[in-house]
């Protein structure tokens, strides 16, 4: 298989659709001006860019390394997109979300995957397993699994709830070096019987040079309002490669505790 890092397009949104309501942020379906659609996620609902940066950053990262992920767009928001909106609190995300946002390819027809309904090959699993524990994502669980069954193959969607450090920056250097106790609740974690394979494949791909590269794909928008006042964007780059890299380096921490429970 040969990995390549996609391209991050740019699209413009022409028409909304409808809110997703069960999510808490309010994502929505739209569509944007190269004919498609995509569920949006916007740097104006709960815990804003930051959100948006790790769903980036975990797809990407998901997508080099060979797993299934819906393709990400910039999707940019013009200040009069939404106006009609009879809804307040739509219209008031819309009007917080004007510029850069970011868009997920609707997987027109999908289904909610059940691994007790759909058979999953144990390779497939410990890859996701593995990726999970190294971007500390805490969303993968049997209450919220989000993985989409589409055309007989299974699909990773949202990783905002990745990277979560980044909503404490003085504590990276540490959170980068933990266990992730949280595997324990993984959807898959009873299917991952492969983990030895991909802890020797996948820290091998993800060299400092497609770390570096993934990290400087980022909108710099979204980093810009990220920062506090004592930070610069390319710092913000350089945590996030930072905390990547030592993540990798020491990927046995969390390879054992994935082992152990």
């Amino acid at each position: 298989m040969e990995h390549q890092i996609p391209e991050l397009r740019l699209v413009n949104l022409v028409r909304y659709l409808q809110p997703f309501r069960e999510g808490g942020s309010l994502p929505a379906l739209a569509e944007a001006d190269d004919g498609f659609k995509y569920v949006i996620k916007f740097r104006g609902a709960g815990q804003g860019p930051k959100a948006l940066i790790a769903d980036f950053i975990g797809g990407i990262v998901a997508k080099y390394v060979g797993l299934n992920v819906p393709e990400l767009v910039a999707a940019n928001l013009d200040e009069s997109f939404g106006r009609t909106e009879p809804d307040e609190e739509i219209q008031d995300l819309l009007k917080a979300s004007t510029g850069l946002n970011l868009g997920v390819h609707f997987l027109e027809g999908a289904v909610t995957f059940d691994p007790a309904v759909k058979d999953i090959d144990s390779l497939t699993a410990s890859k996701i397993v593995w990726l999970d524990a190294y971007l500390t994502n805490v969303d993968r669980t049997a209450k919220n699994t989000n993985l989409l069954y589409w055309h007989h193959a299974l699909w990773l969607i949202d990783h905002g709830a990745s990277l979560y450090f980044h909503h404490q920056w003085q504590n990276w250097e540490k959170m980068a070096l933990s266990p992730f106790t949280n595997i324990k609740d993984h959807v898959l974690l009873p299917y991952a019987k492969d983990l030895e394979k991909v802890n020797e494949e996948f820290p091998a791909l993800l060299t400092d040079n497609v770390l570096k590269a993934i990290i400087n794909m980022i909108p710099e928008d979204w980093l810009s309002a990220s920062a506090n006042n004592n930070e610069n964007v390319q710092q913000l780059r350089d945590v996030y490669f930072s905390f990547l890299k030592t993540r990798r380096e020491n990927a046995s921490i969390f390879y054992n505790q994935i082992v152990n429970a």
